[in-house]
């Protein structure tokens, strides 16, 4: 059934490559398949640091963007430093695949603008070098870019641990068709033998303009908060999944009664509001929002594309109830079929 969405949605699906394969090589065989081409590029993200008084190592990691013949987006696969279970620490990578370290956010996009990701590690940090006035200096197999007062920039590092081989496969925004076009790449991913990581989930990125009235959102915190273990339990929330966690107690406080959007907005920065919730929120109160979108983060792993599909359904019902004028009623006594109803409602105003 291709009629089983009806809003434009984004999907991020962790997978995880057999031993011996690669996203490089789920890439390549989409764009041999599609007539497309094959595109390095950073993907950003953080990890906990163990160098005492730093809190994390912010990455640059090797992803690539899969383009049609025509020039559209097929998909990105980049790493996922969450997805850990089955790999080897002490195996590295195959040769030719390396991060970039830094420890300022500034500074890790200024690399991402100035390095080239098809570089090889030798001299990926030479473009930024220049910007300082100044050369890389390699260190064993790691180089290292100083600033001419000897403050370290950063660091290109080979990957460790089989980096080379979590998937996680990013979507263009779907408008229809959103069955056809993940079929389009899961299925090609079983046949290289990718399978869910145990710690995987699947993401959903719905447009964020909707959720923007007040009333709108707040019955989406009160979804999420008030029915947090039912929906989880509804949608079967993968429990080795990583970086979720209940929205914040201000941001839930702030539901109640008619608040306006001033008070949910002031409640999340009170409650310390980041994308790692079960729902990512923060591009609705963001002044430039990076993806104007709301992130669903508690479906999870798949590589089956109706078991995605239904439960995207179910999420854009649930999500359609909340942009009813009327707020969420208190929860019933049996949650889960008060979930179904609440789908069962928004399917009937279709």
């Amino acid at each position: 059934m291709s009629d089983r969405l009806r809003r434009r949605i984004g999907f991020e699906i962790e997978l995880m490559a057999p031993p011996g394969v690669s996203r490089r090589s789920l890439a390549d065989d989409l764009a041999a398949r599609s007539g497309g081409r094959v595109r390095p590029v950073w993907h950003r993200d953080s990890e906990p640091s163990l160098v005492p008084g730093l809190g994390r190592f912010l990455n640059l990691t090797l992803g690539f963007a899969v383009d049609r013949p025509d020039g559209s987006p097929l998909c990105t696969l980049v790493d996922d430093i969450t997805l850990i279970d089955g790999l080897d620490p002490r195996t590295p990578a195959p040769p030719g695949w390396y991060r970039v370290l830094s420890d300022d956010s500034r500074l890790l996009g200024l690399l991402a603008e100035q390095c080239d990701p098809a570089a090889p590690l030798e001299t990926v940090l030479d473009a930024a070098a220049a910007l300082w006035r100044v050369k890389p200096e390699q260190i064993g197999d790691v180089v290292r870019l100083d600033d001419a007062a000897g403050s370290t920039i950063a660091l290109a590092a080979p990957a460790g641990g089989e980096r080379d081989r979590p998937c996680e496969v990013i979507t263009p925004p779907l408008a229809a068709g959103h069955d056809e076009a993940l079929e389009e790449l899961l299925a090609p991913a079983r046949e290289l033998g990718f399978t869910v990581p145990v710690e995987a989930a699947v993401h959903l990125h719905l447009d964020g303009a909707p959720f923007r009235r007040a009333q709108a959102l707040a019955n989406v915190v009160r979804l999420f908060a008030l029915w947090r273990e039912p929906l989880r339990a509804l949608l079967q929330t993968n429990p080795a999944c990583r970086r979720l966690a209940p929205l914040p107690e201000p941001l839930v406080a702030a539901t109640t009664g008619a608040p306006g959007w001033d008070d949910l907005s002031n409640a999340a920065d009170k409650g310390g509001l980041t994308k790692f919730f079960d729902i990512n929120l923060t591009q609705l109160f963001a002044e430039h929002p990076i993806r104007d979108t709301v992130e669903i983060r508690i479906l999870p792993g798949s590589i089956d594309t109706d078991e995605i599909v239904n439960r995207a359904a179910l999420v854009e019902l649930l999500l359609e109830r909340c942009l009813v004028s009327s707020s969420l009623p208190p929860v019933a006594a049996d949650p889960i079929e008060q979930l179904m109803e609440f789908a069962a409602e928004a399917m009937a105003r279709r």
